[in-house]
This record gives C-alpha cells, sequence and structure tokens, in this order.
C-alpha cells in the first residue's frame, strides 16, 4: 500500500508525494493578471495566482510536463524551476526545446525515476489531442503520464494532460488499469474558434471516468484562467446527473494536501 499526498497548487499544477518521490506536474508560478498569447490568434488571461509561491515548493525530484508551449502549462517563474528539478520529462518535441538533459517521450514511451532509498517510478506518457480532430500542427504535441510503483494497490496514478475526449483515451484500459486519475477539465475555448472544445468538459469526464472504471478521480486545471468556458459549477452539474460517478471525484482546494491509497 502506498499513501500519495497531492497538493493541488493552481491550474494544472500539482505536487505529488509518494514514497520519498516529490514530483510536480506542470509548473505555474506566475503572478496573475497577465494575457499570455498562445498563437494563432488565441490568448488568455491568468487570474488567479499559486496558492504556494515557487520559493516555498521545497526540493523537486521531477517535474512531469504535459507540454512546454503554453503557458498555462510552464509559466516564466515555473521555467525558473527546472534547471533545480532532478530530472524534466515532457513530450519529444518540448525536449527538444528546452534542452539541458530533458527526457522525451512520445505515446506509450517510457522512462524510469530512480534514486537510492526510494522505489522506481516508471513513467509512462500517454495519448492527449489539445483540440478537434487535425488541431495537432496547431496546438502542438501534448503527453499525459501513467505513473507505476512496486506496492500499488488500485492500479496507475494518471495525469491526463491537457486533452479532448477522442479514440485512444477510451482505449487506455487496454494498456493501463488506471486507480487515481488527475483529470485536467475546464472546456477551454476561444472566441476565434467558436464552440470548439480544447480540453474536457464534465460530460466528457463523466464518460471516460466509466469507461476507464477509474476509482478516484482529483480535477485540475479547470478555473483560473479566461480561456476556461466551464468551471467547478458546470463540472458538478454534469456529476449531479451522474451520481456513480461524482462518488468518485475527490475535490481539493488549492494548497490544501490531500492524501490518497494509491
Amino acid at each position: 500500500m502506498s499513501v500519495l499526498t497531492l497538493t493541488h497548487i493552481g491550474g494544472p499544477t500539482t505536487l505529488l508525494e509518494v514514497e520519498g518521490w516529490r514530483i510536480l506536474t506542470d509548473p505555474t508560478f506566475d503572478a496573475p493578471g497577465r494575457t499570455y498569447r498562445f498563437g494563432w490568434g488565441t490568448s488568455s488571461r491568468k487570474l488567479t495566482g499559486p496558492a504556494i509561491p515557487a520559493a516555498d515548493i521545497g526540493p523537486i525530484d521531477a517535474v512531469l510536463l504535459t507540454h512546454d508551449h503554453h503557458a498555462d502549462n510552464l509559466d516564466d517563474a515555473g521555467r525558473l524551476l527546472l534547471p533545480a528539478a532532478g530530472a524534466v520529462v515532457t513530450t519529444a518535441s518540448g525536449a527538444n526545446r528546452l534542452g539541458r538533459g530533458t527526457v522525451g517521450l512520445r505515446p506509450w514511451d517510457t522512462t524510469l525515476l530512480r534514486a537510492a532509498g526510494r522505489p522506481d517510478i516508471t513513467v509512462t506518457a500517454t495519448p492527449a489531442r489539445h483540440g478537434p480532430a487535425g488541431s495537432r500542427p496547431v496546438v502542438g504535441d501534448v503527453v499525459g503520464f501513467a505513473l507505476t510503483w512496486p506496492g500499488q494497490e488500485h492500479g496507475a496514478l494518471w495525469i491526463s494532460g491537457d486533452t479532448v475526449l477522442y479514440d485512444p483515451l477510451r482505449t487506455l484500459p487496454q494498456r493501463v488499469a488506471v486507480g487515481t486519475a488527475v483529470l485536467h477539465l475546464g472546456r477551454v475555448g476561444f472566441p476565434l474558434t467558436g464552440p470548439l472544445a480544447y480540453t474536457m468538459s464534465g460530460a466528457d469526464a463523466v464518460e471516460l471516468v466509466r469507461l476507464l472504471r477509474i476509482p478516484t478521480v482529483v480535477p485540475v486545471h479547470y478555473e483560473g484562467w479566461s480561456h476556461f468556458r466551464q468551471g467547478r459549477a458546470s463540472v458538478l452539474a454534469a456529476l449531479a446527473e451522474a451520481p456513480d460517478v461524482a462518488s468518485r471525484f475527490r475535490w481539493t482546494a488549492a494548497g490544501e494536501p490531500l492524501s490518497l491509497v494509491v
């Protein structure tokens, strides 16, 4: 049995502490108020700052970066943390941009986190598509991450990354048994692209959790930026129609640790 302590810092940024490891996902620590350009006429304003300042995070053994090219997943203050991290794992294209020994993975590639006195953690990149069909050349590469280590009881710890619900996610159970999912939601959209969605909605989450039979879900990355179209209230509205799924969601206030048996 392992106990995972998960601290949602804001946006997608989450500190994962398990078996002596301290792992940070998608570091974003800039102050709120700035508008960031995402390219192709899209942008977003950061509305909420981190619950824990970068200076107070402490030592980080690894950073899991679902993608490096959007500031709501890696901002200026987050970039400053990367050189001190023990390992940085991201997309293959992102590793080329970041350099400095960054590990780049394509979907279903794996890498191993190793340290004396701690169990090895296998990190497997999982598929993600940050928008509608055909959008990858515009929005760029994204991956999720499945983490496994000896002693897990309920399956892999999965960070979905910024993705819509599409067929490779529906078939995820053929490759990975997910025990705990950190789901990026928010149904991102932009005025320029009208009704098109670039991340999952609450209804998508319901479908995915049922398909993957995920026992525990921690939602993140659904508030704090102007490009989100669905905040917590919208997700809760979808869950109200699916009590079997709602009971699996664990909501956590930013900055407050949540302990889970994984």
